[in-house]
């Protein structure tokens, strides 16, 4: 028996995650790659409505293409990481979004820019993100320990709102400057020099042992079974998987508002994203304390409640002080969303063993936002049928459904949520009941 602390102690003492070497490379590779994705987020709609001339319905499917890996390989891609170093996975994933990011560019110099170029991309990159995510997702509890889950999605979740923040309004000008597809280019350096972050890091645990044994379907099915027989589980699941769908049919035509029927500029845009972005930092930095206030479980169905009602702003904005209301209203949004993904995500990698985390984290994007590409065709073709903003209405009323799955869970009155326990007992009585 000894009286010195532990690594994770003296970490806390000296302030937490902020000296934790490991943690703040992994830290800075994301930032920095976010910041890119925020302006390709950007730059890619308008390449497809300013230089492909695509119409409405093409650029709805573009946000089916970018979303779709995760309904095509979301569930077998969990399978596949929990058998990898997740740290080689970061790195790979990386490189083939910088290089297919990279190829927009290019195809732009030699006058070949085409939308079906921009549905590949578009799908190869969400195929990386599929693989991205969930390693990212389940190298965290690697790198820090359980306990310390919730500052460390906090301080990443802060640094995508600053990204949000900055990413928009610098994607606006460097569109303006160099336009659409040129300005992709940022997001491809970005993905290099996260790799590059990712590859310092020193904390390398060995690869999963080789199962003699080991099915790809048997272990998908262990990742869909914790996921489905847990009821909080399922309940987020069901919660995030409408919520993300009637959002993806509004933002199908969100861009299409802004830019082709308000006339508005890539820079006036990127303004408006950075402005409402500002509520990702305020939640990122406010969701500790309105969880030690409210309860981690009531944090989850307020939070939700709370930024669902914003969706009826977009389709009544014009060009004159709305577009201000717009603005307030994504702030709302956004920190209420941060504050429900920070207290969700934490929970599910708190409660999940080691070695199912990955297919835990691909199970729930599977089921979270496998429902997005189907929202890219449905937004794309309402739009097209009855008009952006009909559509935009659409997705308002039938988002606010989505509070309901959590409201009626066990987590509307869980003040603490159960967590794994290494010697098998995975939940507390009070979570036993739950299932």
């Amino acid at each position: 028996m000894t009286d010195s602390p532990t690594p994770a102690e003296t970490i806390r003492r000296r302030g937490g995650l902020w000296h934790h070497l490991d943690f703040r490379r992994l830290w800075i590779g994301e930032t920095v790659s976010q910041f890119g994705t925020m302006v390709s987020q950007l730059a890619l709609p308008l390449v497809a409505i300013l230089v492909v001339h695509a119409s409405t319905f093409e650029v709805g499917l573009l946000t089916t293409f970018e979303t779709a890996a995760f309904l095509l390989v979301g569930l077998p891609a969990g399978a596949w990481v929990d058998r990898m170093r997740f740290r080689t996975v970061l790195i790979v994933n990386d490189l083939i979004r910088a290089v297919a990011l990279g190829s927009v560019p290019l195809a732009q110099a030699v006058h070949a820019l085409s939308i079906e170029q921009l549905y590949a991309v578009a799908l190869v990159t969400g195929v990386s993100t599929v693989f991205f995510d969930v390693a990212y997702q389940s190298y965290l509890p690697q790198l820090v320990d359980r306990d310390a889950l919730v500052e460390g999605n906090a301080k990443l979740q802060a640094s995508e709102s600053v990204s949000q923040i900055a990413g928009p309004s610098a994607g606006g000008a460097l569109i303006q400057a160099l336009t659409a597809p040129y300005a992709v280019l940022v997001d491809a350096v970005s993905f290099l020099w996260s790799a590059g972050w990712v590859a310092a890091i020193t904390s390398r645990p060995p690869k999963p042992e080789r199962k003699p044994d080991r099915h790809l379907g048997r272990e998908i099915k262990e990742g869909l079974s914790f996921v489905l027989r847990n009821r909080m589980l399922r309940s987020i699941a069901m919660c995030t998987g409408s919520a993300n769908l009637f959002n993806t049919i509004g933002f199908a035509v969100f861009y299409v508002l802004l830019a082709r029927d308000l006339h508005l500029s890539p820079g006036y845009i990127g303004l408006i994203m950075s402005t409402a972005a500002i509520g990702g930092l305020i939640g990122s930095l406010a969701t500790s304390r309105i969880a030690a206030r409210l309860g981690q479980g009531p944090t989850i169905w307020i939070s939700i409640a709370v930024s669902l009602p914003t969706g009826f702003v977009a389709p009544f904005v014009h060009r004159d002080w709305t577009l201000y209301l717009l603005a307030a209203a994504f702030i709302l949004f956004w920190a209420t969303t941060v504050v429900y993904n920070i207290t969700q995500v934490s929970f599910r990698q708190g409660l999940c063993p080691p070695d199912l985390l990955g297919r835990m984290n691909a199970t729930m994007r599977f089921l979270v936002w496998g429902t997005m590409p189907l929202g890219g065709v449905i937004g794309g073709a309402l739009g097209a049928a009855i008009g952006v903003r009909t559509t935009l209405l659409v997705a308002a009323i039938g988002g606010c459904v989505a509070v309901v799955p959590v409201f009626f869970s066990p987590l509307r009155r869980m003040r603490e949520l159960p967590s794994y326990v290494p010697d098998g007992e995975t939940m507390s009585p009070l979570a036993e009941r739950a299932n």
